[in-house]
């Protein structure tokens, strides 16, 4: 099959609220309008509530923002999501996340140049990634850096990028195009 197995709704579609929020996004991100909001947006009432969590954790999350768009980078490197990576990659630059980063993200935690909290948490996110719990050992370095609270959303934040990356590659949803007409 080519294409994605659901198309971006229209406005009629997806209604004024979800097709002005889109446009908005896009603008923000540089893009079209994101092809997964205008997809999710074909049903509605869900849409609206995934769209309340999700922004909790990102960008109202208390993770700092950089932190936020390198673990979703990651997680996205890991599912080999190119809609979720370039989409991240175009927004975690306006949070800090450079060339280098990019180029540290794919290579993994082991990668020299990240902070101990940063190698904490890549490690932490490819051990969910990879076995979908974490050993104690681990849970224990991620707590040297994170409390209770921020602990739990770290754990939502990469679950919820897990989860969005499954439902972005079934969708065989295809990076955003930039406004300027490139990838």
């Amino acid at each position: 099959m080519t294409g994605p197995r659901i198309r971006p709704g229209d406005r009629r579609e997806v209604g004024l609220r979800t097709w002005v929020f889109s446009q908005g996004a896009g603008l923000v991100a540089g893009t079209r309008p994101p092809a997964l909001f205008l997809t999710l947006g074909r049903h509605r009432k869900l849409f609206r509530g995934w769209l309340r969590f999700a922004a909790q954790l990102m960008p109202r999350g208390t993770l700092p923002r950089r932190e936020s768009e390198l673990m979703i980078l990651r997680v996205a490197h890991l599912r080999d999501c190119a809609y979720e990576f370039e989409h991240h990659r175009r927004l975690g630059r306006r949070a800090g996340v450079g060339p280098a980063d990019l180029e540290r993200i794919v290579e993994g935690p082991k990668a020299p140049g990240w902070s101990p909290r940063e190698r904490a948490m890549l490690t932490a996110v490819d051990e969910l990634n990879d076995r979908q719990d974490l050993d104690d050992a681990t849970w224990e370095e991620l707590r040297e850096y994170l409390d209770e609270p921020t602990a739990i959303e770290f754990l939502l934040l990469v679950g919820h990028y897990q989860m969005l990356a499954t439902t972005i590659i079934t969708l065989r949803l295809t990076p955003d195009r930039s406004r300027r007409g490139k990838a």
